[in-house]
């Protein structure tokens, strides 16, 4: 009987030894081997791979860039929440996929991932106030929190892509000073523009009448008595050459017609 059940033993594991299962691996994914409860140095890439499903399992993770998304109330420097959505970008590095696994685990999201994004946020909003994130500040905010959260995750096989944040929801009396802001500063962008305009309109003016004043000064200063008795010979000459008839009173120096005919 006991020789019996040891040859069914026997024939049990060589049987196990002999089974093999399959798992195919395809791309953008890597697959690590995991025997006995240890997992392989190096991890599988692309193809079919072949194992013993008694005695081990290959976990695939995808090595494609992952969208995060997270909704979290964001501080600001002047103590508000703002509400946010969020992406969060990244990929797994496959070199260090077993490293993941041994360390983190398969929920590296929950573990790391989002613990690691959650107080990057926290040092990095506190220095900003809500309004920033409404402006161009917001690409400064996003920039800061993925360096932040790149100089933890990226040692340890995760690559942060980009954050994103998204329906960035100020408070209602926020919002309407902001609003009420950008319509004062606008109206101050169009009044300067008026101004503007009137002061080249003036300046224009300005330099019209210069033209004129410098005008008549030069004629004023050409007119001297010399000139104005050659003028009045001028005129005594066309007169006494014209054929109508008339009456001219003169001091001698200029004429003056009462009538022609």
């Amino acid at each position: 009987m006991r020789k019996n059940i040891l040859l069914t033993l026997v024939a049990a594991i060589i049987a196990g030894f002999g089974f093999q299962g399959c798992v195919t691996i395809k791309q953008g994914e890597v697959g690590v081997k995991r025997k006995l409860g240890k997992y392989a140095e190096k991890g599988y890439t692309e193809g079919l791979r072949m194992y013993n499903p008694l005695f081990a399992r290959i976990i695939k993770i995808s090595t494609q860039t992952e969208n995060l998304e997270v909704g979290l109330n964001i501080p600001s420097k002047e103590g508000l929440n703002i509400f946010s959505e969020v992406s969060i970008l990244y990929n797994i590095d496959a070199r260090k996929a077993p490293d993941i696994l041994r360390k983190i685990g398969t929920d590296y999201e929950e573990n790391v991932i989002l613990p690691v994004f959650r107080s990057a946020v926290a040092d990095v909003s506190a220095n900003y106030f809500a309004k920033d994130m409404h402006t161009g500040q917001r690409s400064s905010i996003e920039d800061s929190i993925k360096d932040r959260m790149a100089s933890y995750l990226n040692e340890r096989g995760i690559e942060v892509e980009a954050v994103l944040l998204k329906s960035i929801q100020l408070p209602s009396s926020l919002s309407v000073a902001i609003e009420e802001k950008l319509e004062a500063e606008q109206q101050a962008e169009r009044m300067k523009f008026v101004l503007t305009q009137t002061e080249r309109e003036a300046e224009q003016k300005r330099i019209e009448a210069m033209g004129i004043r410098d005008a008549q000064l030069i004629i004023s200063e050409g007119l001297d008595d010399r000139i104005l008795q050659f003028k009045s010979l001028e005129a005594f000459d066309k007169l006494a050459n014209s054929s109508n008839a008339k009456v001219i009173i003169s001091d001698g120096d200029m004429p003056i017609i009462l009538s022609e005919k």
